[in-house]
Order: structure tokens, then sequence, then C-alpha cells
């Protein structure tokens, strides 16, 4: 028999105070909730109910085994609602922290659509530069870019970037071209100023070497747009991902500083607290904004 059968058929005996009632509650016959409860026992080599003609009720045992049958009612319960919820249309309120620069160029554009097609879901998409607490301070998910810090979120991969050194060509006019990373430290490096102390610089040179390049002083700014539009002013060499310089490449405004440098690449993630992908809002927009980035490549971001 069903030992799910035998153990609810159990409990409803408990819960109800005798057969009759528990075979009402369970819309059986008498004689199958007797079946069932006879064949757990025997299952068990243990007797869980004390049966007189008047009343049912739990042996010391049954109250034990009783206790730990409806914590696995109740998971297989939520187990079944979880399906049930997976399969059911999305909806809700779907809180998403993201960067500013990013959430701005790329996921608002495509906000329009998502909400197209999925009408019960509505979007409150918070832009901040900070690393949110997304339990804490109560958001669903977050795009992250780059390397994941905090392993105790799960994540999912949606695209990836390209990340280049990039300068105003009336910069290395005046200042010169770098043509090596050790050039770097005679230049003016904008950098994000919530990296305190300055910056890191990650480069890869020539040879497969791995080189780090620590900024200070000069610029620094908290968004990746200021970066961008002050190296285009002629301020100083930006390090930046290719979703925030490719149009102005494109334009003639930055150059590739040192082109003979290997690509650094990064990856754009969604990440969400443990549990939280089951839900079918953040089901939906990941998997939604995975077809959205498909078409693009690494060096369109």
């Amino acid at each position: 028999m069903d030992r799910l059968t035998e153990m609810e058929a159990f409990a409803t005996v408990v819960d109800q105070g005798g057969f009759t009632d528990a075979a009402r509650k369970m819309g059986i016959s008498k004689s199958a909730v007797s079946k069932h409860v006879s064949s757990l026992e025997a299952r068990l080599g243990a007797r869980l109910l004390n049966r007189t003609t008047r009343r049912v009720s739990p042996t010391e045992i049954g109250l034990a085994y009783y206790d730990r049958a409806l914590r696995v009612l109740n998971d297989a319960g939520e187990a079944d609602a979880l399906v049930s919820s997976m399969q059911s249309a999305p909806s809700g309120l779907l809180r998403i922290s993201v960067a500013t620069d990013f959430g701005v160029n790329h996921l608002s554009p495509v906000l329009g659509s998502f909400l197209d097609e999925f009408p019960d879901i509505s979007v409150n998409m918070v832009l901040n530069n900070r690393y949110v607490e997304l339990i804490s301070e109560g958001f669903d998910m977050a795009i992250r870019i780059g390397e994941l810090e905090d392993s105790t979120l799960r994540a999912r991969k949606l695209t990836e970037t390209t990340k280049r050194m990039i300068a105003s060509p009336e910069y290395l006019r005046k200042n010169g071209r770098p043509t090596k990373i050790d050039d770097l430290n005679e230049h003016k490096l904008l950098h994000y100023s919530s990296q305190s102390g300055g910056a890191v610089w990650k480069l890869t040179a020539p040879s497969g070497e791995k080189r780090q390049v620590r900024t200070a002083g000069g610029l620094s700014v908290n968004d990746g747009q200021s970066l961008l539009n002050a190296a285009i002013a002629g301020l100083g060499i930006a390090y930046l991902p290719s979703f925030l310089y490719a149009q102005a490449m494109n334009d003639g405004l930055v150059e590739d500083v040192i082109p003979d440098l290997p690509v650094e690449t990064q990856g754009i993630f969604a990440v969400y607290p443990p549990g939280r992908f089951t839900q079918p809002k953040v089901r939906a927009f990941i998997d939604f904004l995975v077809h959205a980035f498909a078409d693009k490549g690494p060096n369109e971001w």
C-alpha cells in the first residue's frame, strides 16, 4: 500500500477520534481506513491505536509517530503546492535591484515587453550602485556583473560582457598612448568611488600573465555612465564594461587604449535568495532576460 495514504489514514483517525469520522473526512469507506491503519501497524511492527468500543486513541508510540507523520504529510502537501505554483500564471510584485547604468541602458528598454507578456506582474526596479542585502531589504532578485561575492545566493548567468580600458582620442594625443600595462602608472586612471582606496584593475598581459593595477587619486565616481562621460571629456583612462562604452566607441568618442591586451570577460548574472527561484514571477523574469539577451554577443554589451 502507499505509505502516504497509510499515514494520512492514521493521522485522520487520530484527528477525528474514530474510524467512522475519518472515513467521512477522507471520502472512503470505514473498512478501507481500517485496512490502511492495520497495514501501517503491521509494517512498523507496533500498535499505534488503542481501540475500544467507545473510542479510539493513540498509544504512546502512536502519538510520537503522529507528530512525525503530520510533518511528512505537510511537506508532501507543500511539495504538491509548489508544483502547482510553478505551473500557475506568474503574478505579484517583483522587486529588482540593479546597477544604475545597466538598469537605465539595458533593463528598462525590455521591461515593457515583459509586462505585456505577464500583465499580472508589477515590477519595482531599484537603481543602486551598491550591493544590497536581498533578503533583509526585501528584494526578490538582483542583476550583478562580474565576480559574485555572496555564496549564499543562487545565481543564473544571463549573458557576458567584455571589459576594456578606454580613453578619448584627445586624451591619448595629449598624454601619449600606453603600450603596456606598466605604462598605466604614468596616466590618470578614472575609477569607482565605491571602491575604498582606489580600485584594482585586473588585467592580462599579451603573454597571459595576470596583472593588477591599483588606481588612487584623480577622479573617482560612483556611477559608470559618469565615468564614461569623464573619459569622453578627456579626463583620463577608464576601465569599463562594453555595455557602457560600445556606442561611444562606435561613434569615435573613445578608443581601446591598449588593443594588444586580451579582452577581459565578465558574466552578467541574475541572483536571488535560496528558494526564490521557485516563485513563478522570479522564474518568469529570469527566463525572459535569458531570451531577451540571447542575441547579443559579449562585445555588444
